[in-house]
């Protein structure tokens, strides 16, 4: 069986030039998302994949329609030929039942897999640059040493309350306690 999958990512846009091409194509189901935004849900496409058996194939006008990034489009890849289900595009002329097909969504799969690498390898670069810069990554402290010495003097003198130190630094009470407990009290006299 054939299964159609539209999808239109605006609001101004229509599916029914692609339901009518995937009609065309001999799809005897088809299924349209209405899908705004990369991490939008696509629950028609999710039924069009609950009905695909093995042998089916299911079609797409535009391989764009089908998945929002490259890696969405490789995890769908490889679960539709997992199920020995073939993936049609009409306008892009793949058919993964075919050995050109194949090919082409293996080519896509090592570009997936090279550039996860090269993100890798940059992060971990820019990580190990910053470490010989002297920062440890994470945020940077919400107070700094001059006002924590100064936070701290203001919770000695015992005339703040936490609250009200943490509204003058405008910070959360959290914060002051964490500040407080990693600098120690000060004797009288001593400063």
């Amino acid at each position: 069986m054939r299964i159609g999958v539209a999808c239109v990512s605006t609001r101004d846009q229509h599916p029914e030039a692609q339901e009518d091409a995937l009609r065309t194509a001999g799809c005897e189901k088809v299924f349209t998302d209405k899908a705004f935004g990369k991490l939008a849900r696509r629950p028609e496409l999710d039924k069009a994949l609950l009905i695909a058996r093995e042998g089916d194939q299911l079609v797409v006008t535009k391989l764009d329609r089908l998945g929002r990034s490259l890696e969405n489009l490789i995890d769908l890849s490889k679960d539709l030929q997992a199920r020995g289900v073939d993936l049609v595009v009409l306008d892009q002329g793949i058919d993964t039942s075919t050995a050109l097909g194949r090919m082409f969504f293996q080519i896509l799969g090592a570009i997936a897999e090279f550039e996860h690498a090269l993100m890798s390898e940059r992060t971990r670069d820019g990580l190990a640059a910053a470490r010989a810069r002297g920062r440890t990554g994470g945020q940077k402290p919400k107070l700094g040493p001059r006002q924590v010495k100064l936070a701290r003097e203001m919770y000695d003198s015992g005339d703040y309350t936490v609250q009200q130190i943490a509204d003058e630094f405008g910070v959360a009470r959290p914060t002051i306690y964490r500040h407080l407990s990693n600098v120690p009290s000060q004797p009288e006299g001593t400063a």
